[in-house]
């Protein structure tokens, strides 16, 4: 006999409710029907306590610090593997065969050029416009040069079709904002190169000078954009679920993930990490002032990049991350950097003071990811862009399986708490 909840109601109803068991051995009560049944709702603000979609993508449990992408530990992937074939092992289910991957690497390579309209486009951007409202609108409008994907009843092929044409330009056009925003010249995209070698390529190299791709840099950056691929229903992974439920097209379902990732509480903690230790620098860079205005709550500081709203212990992709960040500064002889030193010195604090023990505020994705971009000249606004194209394979993942699993428009309830029925007030008798 299936195992069922029984929940009791105020007004003395009763209802059964199916329980389902994931294979991580998650447990939940499917209330499908409650409001049928009894008229009532639930009341879950921020959706903290609701599985609004079974997934078989991502796997994270905070309280051990697990994250797995379709089963495989982050660890080994991080350490393994390419963040093409992540990003195949997301989308389509499994790691690919030698076969697949180059297949579907040359099927993204073949199309990282995007439509010379997008450079006139650019042109039409005030010059103060944030690199993220750039990308979430050019993504959008590859709906225009791309309308078939616009059809809610695509086949397969014509889905992958989209699917690869938005990996392969989204790198080319958040590049593309980069130069932009820098007034440089836009560089093409190359096709002996690798996916991130030739974002980087794009990003930093000038016609003026032969451009050397650093290896150490290049795996640094598939590492950054493989611990970011996905993390399972956050804010903007659910928006591209809920818009995708109204059958919107891929392009227009990412472009609504960018805009909530772009939110400070979502995508910009590296960046606040930056501007933290920048502002420590500015003031004389005593972290042990810092640390203890940590620690007191009236103080109004908080430590940017330790602990985590998931992560109840540690953020299992820190430790990956802080031994590339290590490589990368090594690599390009920052070792002796004044902002490295303040965030040695804090993170050195949070790994030993008790205080910050006690409260398992240990260094986080967010606090490594952004001490690598500013030491590889990206600019803080340009951050958050770097994680989209890194979620980017998360996105299309879930919005895929969205469809394939055929789930209904996204239509969440309320509790009204306005005034109750009035009577409408003449103009003259309102006071």
């Amino acid at each position: 006999m299936a195992e069922t909840a029984e929940l009791n109601l105020p007004d003395g109803k009763s209802i059964s409710l199916p329980v389902f068991e994931g294979t991580e051995h998650e447990k939940s009560f499917d209330i499908g029907k409650l409001r049928d049944a009894t008229g009532y709702v639930t009341l879950d603000s921020g959706y903290k306590n609701t599985g609004a979609c079974k997934s078989a993508i991502t796997f994270l449990d905070g309280e051990e610090g697990i994250l797995r992408y379709r089963g495989y530990p982050i660890e080994q992937l991080a350490e393994k593997s390419s963040f093409l074939e992540v990003a195949y092992l997301l989308i389509y289910g499994e790691l690919p065969t030698e076969a697949q991957l180059s297949d579907f690497a040359g099927h993204i390579t073949k199309h990282t050029l995007v439509h010379e309209d997008i450079r006139k486009i650019f042109d039409g951007f005030p010059s103060a416009t944030h690199p993220m409202a750039i990308l979430s609108s050019l993504v959008c409008v590859l709906t225009g040069f791309y309308p078939e994907s616009l059809k809610p009843n695509q086949s397969a092929a014509d889905i992958d079709l989209t699917i690869v044409r938005l990996m392969a330009k989204m790198s080319t056009i958040a590049a593309w904002t980069y130069k932009n925003a820098m007034g440089h010249p836009l560089n093409y995209p190359r096709n002996d190169l690798d996916y991130c070698a030739n974002f980087l390529y794009m990003m930093f190299s000038f016609p003026t000078e032969k451009y050397d791709i650093n290896p150490v840099i290049v795996s640094a950056l598939n590492k950054l954009l493989i611990l970011h691929a996905d993390h399972e229903q956050n804010c903007s992974t659910s928006t591209v679920r809920l818009v995708g439920s109204s059958n919107a097209s891929l392009y227009g379902s990412v472009s609504a993930g960018i805009n909530a990732l772009w939110g400070p509480l979502h995508g910009g903690a590296n960046q606040e990490v930056i501007e933290m230790l920048e502002a420590i620098e500015k003031d004389g860079g005593d972290t042990s002032k810092f640390i203890a205005q940590a620690k007191d709550k009236n103080s109004g500081f908080r430590l940017m990049g330790f602990g985590h709203r998931v992560y109840k212990n540690f953020d299992p992709r820190a430790k990956i991350i802080k031994k590339a960040a290590d490589e990368v500064l090594q690599a390009l002889g920052m070792q002796d950097s004044p902002l490295l030193k303040i965030a040695t010195e804090l993170e050195q604090a949070a790994l030993t003071d008790q205080y910050f023990i006690d409260r398992k505020l240990y260094p986080n994705v967010d606090f490594y990811s952004g001490i690598i971009y500013k030491a590889l000249g990206i600019p803080t606004e340009m951050f958050t862009v770097m994680f989209a194209l890194g979620r980017l394979p998360g996105w299309i993942a879930q919005w895929k399986e969205m469809r394939e699993n055929k789930e209904p428009i996204g239509r969440p309830r309320q509790i009204y708490v306005g005034a109750t029925e009035r009577d409408y007030t003449p103009m003259a008798e309102r006071k």
